[in-house]
């Protein structure tokens, strides 16, 4: 009997060991779409570059009842990857939550950096021109 009990804690344990990791990958996979819009994002201080880091801000996540905040933090770099960070955006069935994470190939390096310069868009003065200097 003590070792039927043993051999089923044992698979429990396991199973549980697991059961994070499929989690995350589902949140990952999900949509999530809610009727209430986001509250504006806080202002947040970004720390100075760190080598081998993108920082990713922090961004309104939904717990189920209400928004909830998740702090910025710092990812580490992943050649021939691109971070899409965590957007909400809105249609006709209400706001969808597009989360973010490593995304790999060209369509996303495009969207983030037009011209092919390495400066995103955001911070660069000519997003058209490839011109670097």
């Amino acid at each position: 009997m003590k070792s039927i009990l043993a051999a089923t804690a044992a698979v429990l344990i396991s199973a549980a060991a697991f059961a994070p990791a499929q989690a995350e990958a589902a949140i990952r996979t999900e949509v999530l779409v809610v009727h209430k819009a986001p509250p504006a994002p806080r202002h947040e201080a970004v720390p100075a570059a760190r080598r081998g880091y993108d920082w990713v801000p922090g961004y309104w996540d939904w717990n189920g009842r209400r928004h909830v905040w998740v702090s910025g933090h710092w990812e580490r770099d992943r050649p021939g990857y691109a971070y899409q960070r965590t957007e909400w955006r809105r249609d006709a069935s209400g706001w969808h939550l597009e989360r973010g994470g490593w995304r790999h190939g060209e369509r996303v390096a495009a969207r983030r950096d037009r011209d092919g310069d390495g400066v995103p868009n955001r911070y660069d003065e000519r997003p058209r021109n490839p011109n670097r200097y």
